[in-house]
């Protein structure tokens, strides 16, 4: 709804992570797959808490922007990140760790702990529809097109598909 995507509000979502499945992610070797958008999102969200943990902030806020900012000193990889959210959350006493996400996925985001995803086709000029293109690349296009074509359903009730991450970075 703005001509600049950047200028789009996001609309802020809580997530919920327990200690075991955190401790689960620290030492998981395979590839992740997601099981929808929300999903998607929480766990990447979880890794740019991991973030502010290792940088002495941890506010589980995660604005719409702060997978853009520069980090001069680098990021950390997918289990040093979700090894600094475990440490914290022993450290705190903390069985049920709840935040709030913002984050803001469109192409350029570099996708650190997800692998794949399973999700539905999603409405034209969405944001869904923005994350899709980051998370695949241009090939978002085809897939679109094939669907529109065979006669998919669309949205929340429609059918679904498994995609791959386009990766820049190692997790």
């Amino acid at each position: 709804k703005t001509e600049n995507v950047r200028e789009h509000r996001m609309h802020a979502e809580q997530i919920v992570f327990t200690k075991a499945l955190v401790n689960r992610l620290v030492g998981h070797r395979g590839k992740l797959v997601a099981v929808g958008t929300t999903s998607l999102r929480s766990l990447e969200s979880l890794y740019w808490f991991g973030v502010k943990c290792l940088a002495g902030q941890p506010s589980f806020l995660i604005g719409k922007d702060d997978p853009y900012h520069e980090f001069p000193e680098g990021l950390p990889g997918r289990e040093a990140s979700l090894r600094a959210v475990a440490e914290y959350m022993e450290a705190g006493g903390i069985e049920v760790l709840t935040g709030e996400t913002e984050i803001y996925m469109m192409p350029g985001y570099d996708f650190r702990v997800v692998d794949g995803l399973i999700t539905n086709f999603h409405q034209p000029g969405s944001t869904l529809i923005l994350l899709i293109a980051a998370f695949i690349g241009d090939s978002w296009r085809k897939i679109y097109d094939t669907a529109l074509e065979e006669g998919y359903r669309f949205l929340s009730y429609g059918d679904s598909s498994l995609l791959w991450c386009k990766k820049k970075a190692a997790p």
